[in-house]
């Protein structure tokens, strides 16, 4: 399936790899051919008649840029790599995030702060210092000592979160973003374990991304040395965004619902819910990670810009 990209004017990196990708002809050429079909280098270089090293080394420029995708596909004599178009916009911002982070605020919330939830084994909650109560045991999220947790996780279902919006009683939001470590959830960790992932605002859906793995192999960067080497490790830092534009995921565009249509400063508070659709195609649970678990020292972080 192919995406969109948004881009910004601080996002260099992107630009760089994008303008170098789309300066030589050869390589819109190329982009031309794929948009529709999989080819392999010789393949491209009988149709436009160039060496079959020089399309080579274009279709790694057009991969850096993530303007392509080359995999493995099965041929007459074994496998061959064939390449296909995985873009089918880029949109190119030309305004700085300078000046909004001048004028921009961000809450950490901990994970145990959820005010509601819907779970189903494999469940549990873990502090820095230990297990909070029964295992697998979903009532058991309801403990007191809940907003102590540092690592929650849950085979379906959901938790959900209240952010205070008072800083939206005098002016206008144009942006917001909740950024959290998340990953799937099986009884162990498992590197082959698909699971759907959703963000919700206000009751609307910001975007789903699909965690591929329940990481582990080696220990996260943070966990306590009580944890063990057997469990979860660690996630994937993601970035749910609404603006006047539409909905994203790590900056790549989900949907068109602007930030309009969240409604932000309608209640006394702003909703966050994050777990998994009861029809999603992968349900393979959740881990959510706070600020002593996982890779990265942060909870559930939501930021403002003005």
């Amino acid at each position: 399936m192919k995406r969109s990209m948004v881009v910004s004017l601080d996002d260099t990196k992107s630009l760089t790899l994008f303008a170098k990708a789309l300066s030589v002809e050869a390589r819109i050429d190329i982009i031309k051919l794929l948009l529709h079909q999989e080819l392999n280098i010789n393949e491209i270089s009988e149709q436009l008649q160039i060496p079959a090293s020089s399309a080579a080394a274009h279709i790694k420029v057009l991969e850096e840029a993530g303007i392509i995708a080359t995999n493995y596909k099965a041929g007459v004599r074994g496998s061959m790599k064939v390449s296909h178009v995985i873009l089918k916009e880029i949109i190119i911002n030309l305004e700085s995030d300078r000046n909004d982070r001048e004028d921009s605020i961000t809450i950490d919330m901990p994970i145990g702060n959820y005010v509601d939830y819907q779970v189903k084994p494999t469940c549990g909650l873990v502090s820095e210092k230990g297990p909070i109560d029964e295992e697998d045991e979903p009532r058991c999220f309801y403990n007191p000592n809940r907003n102590m947790a540092k690592l929650l996780w849950l085979g379906s279902g959901f938790v959900e979160y209240r952010f205070p919006n008072n800083e939206l009683r005098n002016r206008e939001a144009k942006r917001l973003e909740i950024s959290a470590e998340v990953c799937s959830e099986d009884h162990e960790y498992n590197l082959d374990c698909p699971s759907d992932i959703t963000v919700w605002v206000n009751g609307i859906e910001v975007g789903t991304w699909m965690s591929p793995s329940d990481y582990g192999g080696r220990r996260g960067k943070l966990n306590p040395a009580w944890w063990p080497d057997k469990n979860t490790q660690y996630g994937e830092l993601k970035t749910w965004s609404i603006d006047g534009q539409g909905s994203y995921i790590d900056k790549e565009l989900i949907s068109r619902s602007s930030i309009e249509e969240y409604s932000l400063s309608a209640k006394e508070f702003i909703s966050v819910r994050i777990g998994i659709k009861q029809d999603a195609k992968h349900i393979g649970g959740m881990n959510l990670f706070g600020d002593t678990f996982g890779d990265y020292p942060q909870n559930i972080r939501m930021k403002l810009v003005f």
